[in-house]
Parts: structure tokens; sequence; C-alpha cells
């Protein structure tokens, strides 16, 4: 079976998390500088068959627009125009940085390793991965 593949978009960085084989669990894979994402997805594409993407949609408490909501709408664009025939599913990603954070302190991280804004994207990308995951 194919996998579904995460990104948590971000001005700097894109967490990416991916699942198993059998689409079961999501694990962190790695964080890519945001201008490296397309040829990143591109090569490993290229590896592994992906069914579909899942792109965190930024959102206030209340359900409305946040200022990153406009970059991931022209990044969702950019998806479609390079893999036209893999489906991209929004998934709401309020507080998953937070609960990253969370995850990462119940895990026994130290708060050094905690500060390391490229674990907590990853692993933002995983729980917005599960999320998904939940809803199917």
């Amino acid at each position: 079976m194919a996998r579904v593949i995460a990104l948590d978009y971000g001005k700097r960085r894109v967490g990416v998390a991916i699942t198993d084989h059998l689409q079961i669990f999501a694990h962190p894979l790695d964080t890519i500088d945001t201008y490296k994402i397309i040829p990143f997805l591109k090569d490993y594409f290229s590896k592994e068959e992906v069914t579909t993407i899942v792109l965190g949609e930024p959102k206030n408490m209340d359900g409305g627009e946040t200022d990153a909501t406009p970059l991931v709408v022209e990044f969702e664009k950019k998806l479609k125009e390079n893999f036209p025939t893999i489906p991209i599913i929004l998934v709401d990603e309020r507080l998953t940085s937070r609960m990253a954070k969370q995850t990462l302190i119940d895990a026994g991280y130290k708060k050094k390793d905690r500060r390391n804004k490229k674990l907590v994207d990853t692993v933002a990308a995983a729980l917005i991965l599960q999320t998904y995951l939940a809803s199917k």
C-alpha cells in the first residue's frame, strides 16, 4: 500500500511526516527549508508511492484565517501545479505546535532539544497526519 505524506508549512521550514505502508501510523520524517520543499517532494515521490498529501491549514481559535493562511493557499497551488495527480487534503492545524512541544516534554526531551524548531515542526506534521488518519 502507498503512503500518505503530511506537510506543516511555514515561511522558513516545512515539517514533513509520513505514514507507514499500511497507513496506520504517522512518523516524523524531516524538516526541509521552504525553498527546497518542491525538489525534496519530487525526489521523495520518485522513490516512494504516495497516495495523498495532507497539508496543515492554519486557523484562528474562532476558525477564521490567520496571517499564515494566504501562504498556505499559495503553497497548495504550487503543490497542485507540481503534483496534479496527487489529492491534497487540508487539515486544521490549530494548536499542533503547542501539542508537539507537549509531546516532546512527555517523551522526556531536554529543554534544549524542545527549543529545536525543526524537531517541533516534524512532530507537528506527524500530529496533523495522525489527525487525518483518525478521521478516515
